[in-house]
């Protein structure tokens, strides 16, 4: 469509209907002027023509599963409203030109075969994943052409909601959309962010932040089989339980913290390899625990409770997804309390093994900063003191970034006072799961 087709319709019923269904009511009027100024913003030199598309792809927010997925393991998660759009124009030639609010232009050539190689002085940047989802996509025959991207992200870096898994999902969508003919599905779409982000931006990473965005909804994902993770959509409306679903931005530095992330997978897999396996999930708990002694001599005593806190992590995913399961069947308000109180308990649980037995809380290079620490002692406390039912939990990745906490509804501006006391205005988000994953916006 041509700027003004758009705008026209942004303004309209129909514009209107598509943004609540995404960010909710109470976003319509932001988001709206979010996306016009995106397609007013489009830059036109190389345009094939002056028709704009426009993609979306979504954060997202882990429920359960923490640091599982890169040794096979399960996991639950859940798009939310926040997310990566892009207003895009193809190009005649093959460079992509990449606009975003607050960083420099970026012109990424694809001209020949050695374009599409990792260079050691893009590592860490947006070029390097943009070049990276190029060169998956010519790795599974498909062509590639240029475009010109205009995007804007509601995804704050280092917020725990997977803002680099929603960019590298919404590349890959355009790429397909643009010159795949839109045959990829959400896991390959996803499978070609996480090659991109292991191989050309180089940060180790597992597949779930990327399926979980672009399969949209709350989903249990299944990694026995990474080629072709079982994925299952999963009904999950935390309001509708009474709760509200928030994260705590505690604004910590995620700087450096990359060999505090790459550690988590490699301690797990020196104790799969005792084993004579690659992944914890090739052997079990069991195990583990009879060779205990010898697995601390040859791999080291936090090795050993990290692989601890994979196998119970694994399962309790698992029977948090048949929690949620229920809650979404049962019948009478007796029956969903129950199943809502199963999967809250069960969440604390994984925050707890988190704290405890993952120990990615904070960096163990800088014991004095702990915002993660305080943030989950206060939440704690907070729950205590109302004599109220509550979960925080660490999110993500950890060591920095975000809490997740479970609310009372009735309780959530006075939890929302506390936390932003602490960690200033706006640190705490209230969290809806987005039904869609990553689209082309048709209207």
């Amino acid at each position: 469509m041509k700027t003004r087709e758009l705008a026209d319709i942004l303004n309209g019923s129909r514009g209107e209907r598509l943004l609540e269904n995404l960010y909710g009511r109470e976003a319509v009027g932001r988001e709206r002027l979010r996306y016009l100024n995106l397609t007013e913003g489009m830059a036109a030199e190389g345009a094939t023509s002056d028709e704009i598309r426009l993609f979306s792809a979504p954060g997202r927010t882990e429920l359960g599963g923490n640091h599982t997925d890169h040794n096979r393991g399960r996991v639950l998660a859940a798009a939310v409203q926040m997310d990566a759009v892009a207003a895009v124009t193809p190009r005649a030639d093959s460079n992509i030109f990449f606009r975003s609010a607050g960083y420099n232009d970026t012109v990424i050539r694809l001209d020949g075969a050695a374009d599409l190689l990792p260079k050691p002085e893009e590592k860490e940047t947006t070029a390097a994943l943009i070049r990276g989802i190029a060169s998956e996509f010519a790795a599974r025959g498909e062509r590639i052409g240029g475009f010109n991207a205009n995007v804007s992200s509601t995804v704050l870096q280092g917020s725990g909601l997977s803002s680099s898994a929603a960019l590298e999902v919404l590349i890959a969508k355009i790429f397909d959309s643009l010159y795949g003919k839109g045959r990829r599905c959400a896991i390959e779409l996803a499978q070609i962010g996480q090659k991109a982000e292991n191989v050309f931006f180089g940060k180790p990473c597992g597949l779930m932040d990327q399926a979980a965005s672009a399969s949209g909804g709350a989903v249990a994902i299944d990694f026995a089989d990474p080629a072709s993770p079982v994925v299952q959509q999963i009904e999950f409306d935390p309001l509708a339980a009474g709760f509200a679903l928030c994260v705590v931005n505690t604004r910590g530095n995620h700087a450096d913290l990359t060999p505090d992330y790459a550690a988590i997978p490699a301690e797990m897999n020196s104790v799969a390899r005792f084993f004579g396996k690659s992944f914890l999930r090739e052997t079990d708990l069991s195990a583990v625990l009879a060779r205990a002694a010898e697995i601390r001599k040859a791999a080291g005593d936090r090795a050993l409770l990290r692989a601890i806190h994979f196998f119970n992590e694994d399962s309790r995913a698992a029977d948090m997804a048949l929690a949620l399961e229920d809650l979404a069947s049962a019948e009478g308000e007796e029956k969903k309390r129950e199943a809502m109180a199963r999967f809250l308990r069960l969440a604390n649980e994984s925050g707890a093994s988190s704290q405890e037995l993952l120990q990615n809380i904070y960096s163990p290079g800088d014991p004095g900063v702990q915002e993660i620490s305080l943030a989950l002692a206060v939440s704690r406390e907070f729950f205590k003191e109302r004599k109220i039912t509550g979960v925080s939990r660490v999110h993500g990745g950890g060591f920095a970034g975000t809490i997740q906490t479970y609310v009372p509804a009735g309780d959530l501006d006075s939890y929302k006072d506390r936390m932003e006391t602490l960690f200033g205005e706006g640190a705490l988000t209230v969290l809806r799961v987005r039904q869609a994953g990553a689209i082309e916006i048709e209207f």
